[in-house]
């Protein structure tokens, strides 16, 4: 939140700022339209993100861990031109983790009392079925790891 802050002081078009994606807004843009476990389809293999390739997803191929994280633009981009929204980092997103409530909601936000953020996307150190889209985790914010990074989004500032 502090880099948010800064960065949040840089010139920027009228009417808009700089956050975190709320944990749907993550979802959403990862999806990029699809209903699949990934933005590409049902099936993940070490050509198509960074993430421990030892350990597949279901019946995908088995591949080598890279053991780190690799240059953005290594892998080809979601339908609609974001890179690497699986695997590579974990990234934060806004809302506080909590349990979901069931109850139909348009860009729900997490509760208000929780000490975790949610986390999304998987990480280089992540086994495949992490890095399924509808799959969430959590981390107190303090926490500082070499799998954990973030995206920053233009929002309307209303």
């Amino acid at each position: 939140h502090a880099f948010l802050h800064q960065a949040s002081t840089m010139t920027l078009p009228d009417g808009l700022r700089l956050t975190l994606p709320t944990e749907a807004e993550w979802e959403y843009a990862c999806r990029a339209g699809s209903q699949t476990a990934f933005s590409w389809g049902d099936i993940l293999d070490p050509s198509m993100a960074n993430y421990d390739a030892r350990f597949p997803y279901e019946d995908g191929p088995a591949g080598s861990f890279r053991e780190g994280t690799v240059p953005v633009k290594s892998f080809a981009p979601n339908a609609w031109g974001l890179y690497q929204m699986h695997g590579n980092v974990y990234e934060w997103c806004q809302d506080r983790y909590g349990e979901f409530t069931g109850r139909p909601a348009r860009n729900p936000r997490g509760p208000n009392e929780s000490l975790s953020r949610v986390l999304r996307g998987g990480s280089w150190f992540s086994d495949g079925r992490i890095l399924r889209t509808a799959l969430r985790g959590d981390l107190k914010p303090y926490r500082r790891l070499s799998l954990v990074g973030f995206r920053l989004v233009l929002k309307p500032s209303f």
